[in-house]
């Protein structure tokens, strides 16, 4: 069995392949904190309540944005699973031609997007990941990673008009029927949901039309991350919803160095 994992700023998702079916996936909060060996009294729990043995593991793959986490993740894989995990980044195979400035600037998790819906899709591509941050990435149809952008993700929105206004209230992200709202805290969702749905809109038109311009037609738009399916139920760009895209893509990239 192949062990994932996606680091992320809030939280790890990590999840159990057998051959290219995914049996299981997971969610934990990011801690940096934590020692090797509270990760791994962690991940082995988890084993154990979906009644998988976790000694049947022979390789694992981590994918990461948070550098001062890697050190006990990486122990906890060699001590408890007693394996060598693949960490994605420099010198590792994709099959992704990065044209960024700089591709050592390309977060892991984007790289593993790209791959993933590459492999999966074979078409001109705008991969939209809901996170801690959105990430907005253009895929040609042959591999060609040309960038993209950053925005703020929807709850470090939603936490900054709570922590910098003294009246407004800290608000539970649901989508109310109406953007004419009749009390503050449906005011507050439909502006900050809403709006945040016409910003995805309006920066995938933009990409969509400058993708034209680098001979890359009618770019395929895939979301995934935790809030997608909030945001795709409104928008007029997004095609699908992924949710597993970041996984899959890890799964890619062992099968591509192991």
């Amino acid at each position: 069995m192949l062990l994932v994992f996606d680091v992320g700023n809030t939280n790890i998702v990590l999840g159990v392949f057998e051959g290219d079916r995914l049996l299981v996936d997971w969610r934990m909060s990011t801690n940096i904190p934590r020692t090797a060996d509270e990760y791994g009294i962690s991940v082995i729990n988890l084993f154990d309540k979906a009644e998988l043995d976790y000694r049947d593991v022979d390789a694992a793959i981590v994918s990461s944005v948070v550098p001062n986490i890697m050190y006990s993740l990486e122990h906890m894989i060699r001590k408890y699973f007693r394996v060598e995990p693949i960490i994605v980044g420099p010198g590792v195979k994709t099959g992704i031609n990065i044209k960024y400035d700089n591709p050592k600037e390309v977060g892991a998790d984007r790289i593993v997007n790209a791959v993933a819906a590459h492999e999966k899709y074979k078409k001109p591509l705008i991969i939209i990941d809901f996170g801690t941050a959105t990430t907005f990435c253009a895929v040609g149809a042959n591999g060609d990673y040309y960038g993209g952008a950053i925005t703020p993700g929807i709850k470090i929105s939603a936490d900054a008009l709570f922590e910098r206004a003294a009246k407004l209230p800290r608000i539970e992200l649901v989508k109310p029927n109406t953007v004419i709202c009749k009390n503050t805290v449906q005011s507050m969702q439909a502006g900050i949901i809403y709006g945040y749905i016409g910003q995805v809109d309006y920066i995938v038109k933009r990409m969509k039309s400058e993708m034209k311009r680098l001979g890359e037609d009618n770019p395929f738009v895939v979301a995934t991350g935790g809030l997608s399916k909030l945001i795709a139920s409104e928008s007029t760009t997004i095609d699908k919803i992924d949710p597993y895209l970041t996984l899959e893509g890890l799964r890619i990239i062992y099968e591509k160095n192991k």
